[in-house]
């Protein structure tokens, strides 16, 4: 059994926001494997489906993000799993908007303090993390305040394939694992809008 947990706040005011990229990554792969995060379990709303034979849990933590690691920490206690059982799905304000990275272990939080908890409550990195960029709000804005706002119009229009690309990610990590899954992420990844025009001029 592996445990797919996606980090966010819970609460209507915070859905549409930068930081539950997390929560909107597990309800639409909850509907791509047609199951409902319904149950509330482990400080967590919880869902349970097949992926080719293999038993997931689905997760999203009530706790607010903060304190994420005290859900989780639940979690793999109770099923007596590994750290390397666990996928993490969460925003990065180290990432440019858009971008998608895996790392397992090792390096900080990316600003999100969902990550600082788990890593406390685990008492390791040793997880999966699937990272979500937001990027850095412009100037000298408090990034606190940034990623509890929601994302503009122009943002929003590019989460949805922003979301599919994590979710097939997370279904080419469980059947042929993590470097395929980057070779994918990677592969299908957009080009920023400079690069583009770049391309154009060398055409």
């Amino acid at each position: 059994m592996r445990a797919i947990i996606g980090l966010g706040n819970p609460g209507p005011e915070y859905a549409k926001t930068r930081h539950n990229l997390g929560f909107r990554a597990l309800d639409r792969l909850a509907d791509r494997w047609q199951t409902k995060l319904s149950r509330r379990a482990f400080l967590s709303l919880v869902g349970e489906a097949q992926w080719r034979g293999e038993k997931m849990l689905l997760a999203q933590p009530q706790t607010y993000m903060n304190r994420s690691g005290e859900a989780v920490a639940r979690i793999r206690d109770f099923y007596h799993l590994d750290l390397d059982a666990l996928i993490v799905i969460h925003d990065d304000l180290d990432l440019p908007f858009g971008r998608v990275r895996m790392k397992r272990g090792g390096g900080g939080a990316g600003g999100n303090r969902g990550i600082v908890s788990l890593i406390e409550m685990l008492g390791s990195k040793d997880f999966l993390r699937i990272k979500i960029g937001i990027g850095r709000p412009p100037g000298r804005h408090d990034p606190a305040n940034f990623v509890v706002q929601p994302f503009t119009p122009q943002e929003e229009a590019f989460i949805v394939p922003t979301l599919d690309r994590v979710l097939d990610a997370v279904e080419v990590l469980l059947s042929d694992g993590i470097e395929k899954a980057m070779a994918v992420v990677h592969a299908s990844e957009p080009l920023p809008t400079d690069e583009k025009s770049e391309d154009k001029k060398a055409g």
